[in-house]
């Protein structure tokens, strides 16, 4: 059963998680556990958020922020702020649209829109749009047609590939599984063979079809020796998206990736991992400055994604706050998302006394000492640790 699109009303929504408690009155309960869940307890999907809201930004003054703007690049292309949307799967699920609608939006706010594997259109569809579109990469059993899919999004005129390198398989996400999730037969993932496709069709109690039919698509014997080969055989810009170990990243700089994404996939993978965001100053050091890393998983605010800046990274990408809105209005519901993202990352970064994303980069990052109850009406005394070192950040 795919989602009903909601009533749009833009003044309603003043918030992100605005439109998540909007999409909930609309989406049918299993699509909106699919999008919304993670893996085994949810625990990592929890504290993507706890650990966001542990950190806290020291704002610089008698700083000239009148021409305040979020423009930047991203993997050398222009981009009005340091965001790119996500790659979600099977957006149709959303919206009869999907993946159109919201590269639509992605194209009217600037940034670059992610084509997923799992899309609901091809890339050849959606790069149509107009948008600077991205290639999201699964390592598929059948490595020419890896191959062959990178092929394709260089002819469509994708402007980088990335490779997921933290799925060999889907994690086990209960919520999917008590709800025996499948795909509608109208959704289909439309870069997969049809054969492949159909099993995520095929319900049975206590059992995620979609994760049964990904894992017999998707390769568990990924390898550096296949980044390796991946990196030679595509022109465009390379970015791996799935990286929390500064060993990895180091080594991945090493093999010439031009771009990493430090994310625990939203929660959805191994239940246990570290935050994305508690990661990604580690990572920053490790790379060293050989090739950007942006932010995965948790981002839910413009001043989650100036934190974001401050320890390091040069962008975000943003993921299921996209999907709500794509839910409650297809293409309009998303540039809503974008525009509020946008005049709260504007409204963060003049606050903090930045000009731009570049200055987020000398901003100071503490942590809270405790975790605070946010349901309590007392308020427990909190203390905070210095996470920076000198001219931007390094978590110790």
């Amino acid at each position: 059963m795919t989602a009903t699109t909601g009533a749009f009303a833009p003044g309603d929504f003043f918030a992100l998680a605005d439109f998540e408690r909007a999409a909930d009155t609309v989406l049918p309960s299993a699509v909106r556990d699919f999008v919304a869940g993670g893996s085994g307890a949810e625990l990592t999907l929890a504290d993507n958020r706890a650990a966001f809201d542990r950190l806290r930004i020291t704002p610089k003054v008698l700083r000239d922020v009148s021409d305040c703007s979020c423009a930047t690049t991203l993997m050398g292309s222009p981009a009005a702020m340091p965001v790119a949307t996500a790659p979600v799967g099977y957006q149709k699920l959303l919206h009869p649209e999907g993946e159109l609608a919201a590269a639509r939006a992605a194209a009217e706010a600037g940034i670059p829109f992610t084509v997923g594997t799992l899309s609901s259109y091809t890339v050849e569809e959606i790069a149509a749009v107009g948008a600077t579109t991205w290639f999201q990469l699964y390592w598929l059993r059948d490595r020419e047609q890896s191959f062959d899919l990178v092929r394709r999004a260089e002819d469509a005129g994708c402007s980088a590939v990335m490779l997921t390198v933290d799925v060999p398989w889907m994690g086990r996400r209960q919520r999917d599984l008590r709800n025996g999730f499948a795909l509608p037969n109208d959704v289909v993932a439309a870069h997969l063979p049809v054969g492949a496709e159909s099993a995520a069709h095929r319900a049975a109690s206590g059992e995620s079809a979609v994760a049964r039919h990904t894992a017999a698509a998707f390769a568990p014997s990924l390898s550096w020796a296949d980044l390796a080969e991946l990196r030679r055989r595509t022109r465009l810009p390379l970015l791996i998206k799935g990286v929390l170990d500064p060993a990895d990243a180091a080594q991945a700089a090493e093999s010439g990736v031009d771009g990493i994404i430090v994310s625990n996939h939203g929660g959805r993978q191994l239940d246990g991992a570290v935050a994305s965001i508690d990661a990604l100053a580690e990572v920053c050091a490790a790379v060293n400055g050989r090739c950007e890393v942006l932010l995965d998983s948790g981002v839910r605010s413009g001043v989650d994604a100036l934190k974001a800046l401050a320890l390091g990274a040069s962008g975000v990408l943003l993921g299921r706050p996209l999907m709500w809105g794509l839910a409650m209005g297809g293409a309009e519901g998303v540039r809503r998302v974008l525009d509020l993202f946008a005049a709260e990352l504007r409204d963060a970064l003049g606050l903090a006394g930045c000009s731009g994303p570049e200055d987020a980069r000398t901003l100071r990052v503490r942590r809270d000492a405790m975790a605070v109850d946010r349901t309590s009406t007392s308020h427990a005394r909190t203390t905070y640790r210095d996470e920076t070192s000198g001219e931007g950040t390094v978590v110790r």
